[in-house]
């Protein structure tokens, strides 16, 4: 744990008022220094506030990523997760751009209450932020969303978008059963809304791409597992189109969007043929995909933690390292000022 430089918080409160009313930048020791000593929920719910402030000053793109993870540390030893989820959910207004291992300790603080729709909105932000590069984030993520899914929870078209992009962007960095399993359950919930919706409020806002077929592509996964040895599909996951091909809106509908509902009796055969196939290849397994994702978690995220925790050790110490390198430019331009007055 990075050692605290213990602080008065009110006299931290008071000069970042006082820098603020002199138009002047707060710094980025200040800030950091306030929120490492936070010890309430009430110091949390002040801290919001010059968090705000901060991200909205000529200094904002200076918000260090350990004061991002001290932030949510705090936020989830004194009681107040909501305001961390809140500040990532307006990460434009807060600045909240968290490390994995950040984004790790808040899916698992849901987790471990069983509250698997605030665990998905953390993972919805790790979608959004592209932040599926560690295995363990990967892990706790699919575990959240097939948990969450296992409820049949009755879900929006911005939330069947959401969860869709999830599962298939966790999905595509798992090279098993788990990860073509999840790959296809998220292309046929993107090919839901891209039917009904149309393509742009598929990518709009989305780190997905902008070309039609995401049925076809959703067909593609199961295609390439016909040809694996060691790779088989959920029995459950499905194309599960409520495929009316209706527009569920208002607005005129692009081309690309017609000729994709037009072929939506094409994907509905071809879908058909390739479970046949792929029944007769024995590449369906016959477990949920919460019972696999489950049985994947067992198998490897206690291994993926222990790698964490050491590259964790070292960053810590490499933010120490950076605050110290901070905190003595600071002293030297204190020392500078004195000498020119």
């Amino acid at each position: 744990v990075r050692p605290r430089d213990a602080q008065d918080l009110g006299q931290l409160a008071s000069l970042m008022d006082r820098t603020y009313e002199r138009k002047f930048p707060v710094s980025s020791l200040v800030i950091a220094r306030f929120i490492d000593n936070l010890s309430s929920k009430e110091e949390v719910d002040q801290a919001q506030y010059y968090l705000y402030k901060f991200r909205h000053s000529p200094n904002c793109w200076y918000l260090r990523d350990w004061t991002i993870h001290s932030w949510i540390r705090r936020c989830l030893k004194y009681g107040a997760r909501d305001k961390a989820l809140y500040s990532l959910k307006n990460k434009v207004q807060f600045g909240m751009f968290p490390d994995d291992f950040s984004f790790n300790l808040l899916i698992d603080s849901f987790l471990k209450d069983e509250d698997f729709k605030g665990a998905c909105s953390v993972v919805e932000e790790v979608m959004l932020q592209e932040s599926f590069e560690r295995i363990s984030t990967q892990i706790l993520s699919l575990y959240a969303l097939s948990k969450y899914l296992a409820t049949k929870p009755e879900l929006s078209w911005q939330e069947e978008r959401s969860l869709g992009a999830s599962l298939m962007l966790a999905g595509l960095k798992q090279e098993n059963s788990v990860g073509f399993s999840a790959r296809l359950l998220g292309l046929a919930l993107i090919g839901k809304v891209e039917l009904s919706r149309g393509i742009h409020a598929v990518f709009h806002e989305m780190p997905l791409i902008w070309t039609s077929g995401y049925l076809g592509r959703a067909l593609a996964v199961m295609d390439a597992v016909c040809d694996f040895r060691d790779v088989k599909l959920s029995e459950e996951v499905d194309l599960s189109v409520n495929a009316d091909g209706q527009n569920g809106t208002d607005t005129p509908r692009e081309e690309d969007d017609e000729l994709e509902t037009q072929k939506l009796p094409e994907y509905i055969n071809r879908f058909k043929e390739l479970k046949e196939r792929l029944v007769s290849r024995d590449r369906i397994d016959s477990r949920s995909l919460e019972s696999l994702v489950s049985a994947l978690t067992q198998q490897t995220l206690e291994a993926c933690e222990d790698a964490d925790i050491a590259e964790y050790q070292q960053t810590v110490s490499v933010w120490e390292a950076e605050r110290q390198q901070l905190i003595q430019r600071e002293r030297e331009t204190k020392e500078k000022n004195q000498k020119s007055v």
